[in-house]
């Protein structure tokens, strides 16, 4: 076996040739402030979707005993569905806004009837 073959810290990403990518991404603030607002926003979605399966139940409820959908509820679903949408964007690097409260708005809740 010959020594030819580049050691694996010598090794760069994307032609990055300034030093150490690993390195430099463990030492970056921004790296780990996403890291952090990622935990945040994970906790929220699970609370989101506790949430929304709430209103799931309330809202077959509502249709079981008054035969109609209640507005309210069908609006709210749709609000906490785009939140959730919103940021499962940021959290799998689809989108840099920082999902409600960690930096964007809370979504609309626009339905389509």
């Amino acid at each position: 076996m010959s020594n030819e073959n580049p050691r694996a810290s010598d090794s760069f990403v994307d032609g990055n040739e300034s030093g150490n990518p690993i390195e430099k991404n463990l030492k970056s603030g921004v790296t780990w402030m996403r890291g952090l607002f990622m935990l945040i926003s994970s906790i929220l979605v699970s609370m989101a979707c506790f949430a929304n399966s709430v209103l799931v139940v309330l809202g077959f409820f509502w249709v079981l005993f008054s035969g109609e959908v209640n507005p309210q509820i069908r609006s709210a679903g749709q609000s906490i569905a785009a939140y959730i949408y919103g940021a499962w964007r940021y959290l799998t690097f689809n989108s840099d806004e920082k999902p409600f409260p960690l930096g964007g708005e809370w979504p609309s809740a626009d339905v389509d009837d």
